[in-house]
């Protein structure tokens, strides 16, 4: 198979995707990698239909690579994960609005797109943790006990752009990380940021039946394939109060094979879905209600394949 990865500068030396190319050049296919953030692209000819099995992006938010997938979605191209379900995860006010309206255990959540804004929520819902709606990697995760303490953080939060707020959930300070990948769950245990003295070691534990049918839940509810979920255990049960797509896969056993084999999974799945769909001079077939090339989740499979390289 021949897929291109789309890697942001960011993630140019980490492990997750770096060590998944790897893996499937080692099985001999051939891999295209694009520096969206890095490279003078020749956008009109390296978007085109047919150019590739599958397109895969490891993006920051708001990063240059997510509109390419979009292109690559729009003319008929397999991506990996869907393109417009990355927005939805990647924008936290959208990705919370969507949860709850179907179903999952999202907190409320407050968006403002100034900080000042904020101060209209009811003294009833301190304590708060605000974040910014195009927030990663914890980066910028506040918890506000009180109107007073939101008043004084105006001036750090005011560089944030569109942030949201939601009621603090009561937990003993570990987040549960479980990832999807290759139709299968797997769950790690790690300090949370809003906790940063907590003493805990991250690690591989048991997934509680109740959060496996609530990651579940989020890949359909979001249209994603490989994704993460962060989910407290408040005192009413699992919260999910992030959801990754393409994370870091920490912890998983083998994770680089197992991304790997998902990929391939979803790119033949992808292009049989496509052949299926083609009616001879048509042009591009329609594309499904939940977005570009991408398919759902499926078994993966081994096969094997020549890398090179898109500058």
């Amino acid at each position: 198979m021949r897929l291109c990865f789309l890697v942001e500068e960011h993630y140019r030396h980490d492990g997750m995707p770096v060590e998944v190319i790897r893996q499937l050049a080692a099985w001999g296919h051939q891999v295209d990698v694009v520096r969206p953030g890095g490279s003078l692209l020749r956008i009109s000819e390296a978007v085109r239909a047919g150019s590739h099995d599958a397109w895969v992006l490891k993006t920051v938010s708001g990063g240059p690579g997510l509109p390419l997938l979009e292109a690559a979605a729009a003319v008929g191209l397999t991506t990996v994960n869907d393109a417009r379900s990355i927005r939805g995860v990647r924008d936290k006010a959208l990705a919370a609005a969507i949860g709850r309206s179907r179903g999952l255990p999202v907190p409320m959540t407050y968006a403002a797109a100034r900080p000042e804004l904020l101060a209209e929520i009811p003294e009833s819902e301190f304590p708060l943790v605000v974040k910014p709606a195009d927030g990663s990697s914890g980066r910028a995760v506040h918890l506000v006990p009180s109107p007073a303490r939101l008043a004084a953080m105006l001036p750090a939060l005011a560089g944030e752009g569109m942030l949201i707020a939601q009621p603090y959930v009561p937990n003993s300070g570990i987040d549960l990380k479980v990832y999807c990948v290759g139709g299968e769950l797997y769950a790690t245990e790690r300090r949370s940021p809003l906790h940063p003295d907590q003493g805990v070691r991250e690690r591989h534990v048991p997934l509680p039946a109740e959060v496996a049918a609530i990651v579940d839940q989020v890949g359909a509810v979001y249209g994603l394939d490989l994704y993460g979920v962060d989910v407290l255990l408040g005192p009413d049960g699992p919260v999910v109060v992030d959801v990754n797509d393409f994370p870091s896969f920490r912890q998983v056993p083998d994770a680089a094979a197992r991304v790997a084999r998902a990929v391939l999974e979803l790119a033949r799945t992808g292009s049989e879905a496509a052949a299926a769909a083609f009616v001879p001079g048509g042009g591009i077939p329609e594309q499904p209600v939940g977005g570009g090339g991408s398919v759902g989740r499926a078994e993966p499979v081994r096969t094997s394949a020549a890398a090179g390289e898109v500058r």
